[in-house]
């Protein structure tokens, strides 16, 4: 039986995407130190490129700009690409900032 987390059934794909070129430290409480390389984000998850070594609801530790660390559960595995959600969604303002911050190209940030 495996253990984790308990995901939500909602799906909060809602949320507007961001595509971003980030490559990122997760903390994984077994693994230790696991590489990503996020291609898309939101307040409420993440999109990653990449191979992972994670079943479907374990957590990993991530430090982002402007929000500090926050925790995200892996909830779908494709081959090559994976998704997360946050523990919690992020505020409109911080995620604006982190946004902005990324891209830093006037013509790739969404007008308000």
């Amino acid at each position: 039986m495996a253990s984790g987390a308990q995901l939500s059934v909602t799906d909060q794909r809602l949320s507007t995407r961001h595509p971003v070129d980030l490559p990122l430290i997760g903390e994984h409480r077994r693994l230790g130190d696991v590489m990503l390389h996020v291609i898309n984000i939101s307040t409420t998850g993440f999109m990653v490129r990449g191979e992972l070594s994670l079943q479907r609801g374990e957590r990993i530790t991530i430090r982002l700009q402007h929000i500090g660390r926050i925790e995200a559960f892996l909830v779908w595995s494709d081959g090559n690409r994976a998704g997360f959600q946050f523990e919690r969604i992020i505020r409109g303002d911080d995620f604006l900032m982190m946004i902005k911050s990324l891209q830093p190209n006037p013509r790739l940030q969404r007008s308000r």
